[in-house]
């Protein structure tokens, strides 16, 4: 069943904003109350002209083999890298079009993605209601702000391809700017580049994200 509502309920914006993407509205497009945005940004793997890639893992993927996500899925394509004011947009876009709540925006990505979040994060940390970033990193010229937002980074200790002293590094540029910012870091023993996809996959990413309230309520 979940299968079949995320299906009907994905259309492919292109030609709106910077980056075209898909998006996921609730069952029942006429929700009484606004509705949460969680933007997922996807690897370089997944990068190209071809939205349907956008489906290959991440959340739409982990929707569409069953798992639920409350609110409004936007998940846009680049054609490699993530600028945060293209992503932005795209949130604003949403938010004039759709019943969406300006207060609870998400964002969570991996790899290329984990450092777009760690980005759209760190130059809007006043957009942001939380974040999650997966076997990623982040430019710490971003730490005072990112400070700011609730942060949860997680790494695999086996990761090959973005070793996860990249992780390491940018948690630990936040704490320096403000010890008691709310960040944390999970290293996932045995985690490789590709296996902590599963993440996506259960629902403890999610319950931790929509926890959360821009308006800190």
């Amino acid at each position: 069943m979940m299968n079949l509502v995320c299906q009907a309920q994905l259309k492919a914006v292109e030609g709106e904003t910077a980056y075209p993407f898909l998006l996921n509205l609730p069952e029942g497009e006429e929700q009484p109350e606004k509705q949460p945005i969680l933007v997922f940004l996807h690897g370089r793997s997944l990068s190209g002209t071809n939205l349907d890639r956008v489906k290959r893992y991440g959340v739409l993927y982990a929707m569409n083999k069953g798992q639920e996500v409350p609110g409004i899925i936007i998940a846009p394509q680049s054609t490699g890298g993530w600028d945060p004011d293209k992503v932005i947009e795209i949130v604003d876009y949403v938010i004039e079009h759709y019943n969406a709540d300006p207060d609870r925006v998400y964002v969570c990505g991996m790899s290329m993605g984990g450092y777009g979040t760690m980005d759209v994060a760190g130059k809007y940390p006043d957009r942001i209601a939380a974040a999650v970033a997966i076997c990623g990193g982040g430019s710490v010229k971003y730490a005072d702000n990112l400070a700011q937002v609730p942060l949860w980074v997680q790494h695999g200790n086996r990761d090959r391809a973005v070793p996860m002293s990249e992780s390491k590094k940018i948690v630990n540029a936040i704490k320096k700017a403000d010890p008691e910012a709310d960040v944390t870091l999970t290293i996932i023993p045995g985690g490789t580049h590709g296996s902590v996809e599963r993440l996506f996959h259960r629902d403890e990413m999610y319950e931790w994200l929509f926890k959360h309230n821009r308006k800190g309520t």
